[in-house]
């Protein structure tokens, strides 16, 4: 039997959960499972695998241990490439391989996420393993106009989610002062009947 550790990584909806196995500071495999499928999908494999590598098997978000996203928000797969950026920046790996799993005529439709995610960021990849999976298939003329907008969709997202703070209170002067120089197009009285519904009074301002 191989021993393993129950991993949570915090995500603005809860969190992402993931097993891992082997040393810590083995050379990092990110394990991704399949359709309707979670990390134990990798329980039997991994004790035949090389023993120095540390294997971390991440659940999706709405499968395994891993938190629902809020009712009425879709999984997008996209939305699950950058789950496994913010599990790759939790564990602070710069490089590493990165190992999908789908199942059967599934793997067109589900398990593009390893092969997005490597042609997304190649820099942070050193070997990518493909099981029961295809590639990533782009047409070539729709290529690099596919990898800057989705690369800057996920790093603005995650730059967002880092930077969150609690919200400054202000006065409503204050407030209405900053309304208006972000939105040039504002009257005074545009913005402060705007503000009566989009601004919330606290004891602070």
């Amino acid at each position: 039997l191989v021993m393993f550790s129950e991993l949570k990584f915090p995500v603005p909806w809860g969190h992402v959960a993931a097993k891992a196995w082997g040393p810590s500071e083995g050379h990092p495999v990110l394990c991704l499972h399949g359709w309707l499928d979670n990390a134990n999908t990798f329980d039997k494999l991994i004790p035949l695998l090389p023993r120095g590598c540390y294997y971390v098997a991440m659940d999706f978000s709405g499968h395994g241990l891993s938190s629902h996203r809020p009712a009425g928000c879709p999984y997008h797969f996209l939305d699950y490439v950058t789950d496994v950026r913010r599990v790759a920046a939790a564990l602070q790996w710069r490089r590493f391989t990165l190992m999908g799993h789908s199942m059967g005529n599934f793997s067109f439709s589900y398990n593009f996420i390893s092969p997005q995610f490597c042609f997304l960021y190649p820099e942070m990849v050193d070997k990518l393993i493909l099981l029961e999976s295809l590639g990533f298939l782009l047409a070539p003329e729709d290529t690099e106009a596919w990898l800057k907008s989705k690369r800057r969709v996920i790093d603005r997202l995650l730059s967002l989610e880092g930077k969150q703070q609690i919200p400054k209170a202000r006065s409503p002067e204050a407030a209405l002062q900053r309304l208006l120089e972000a939105n040039s197009h504002l009257t005074a009285e545009g913005g402060a009947i705007l503000l009566q519904r989009g601004a919330t009074e606290t004891p602070a301002g």
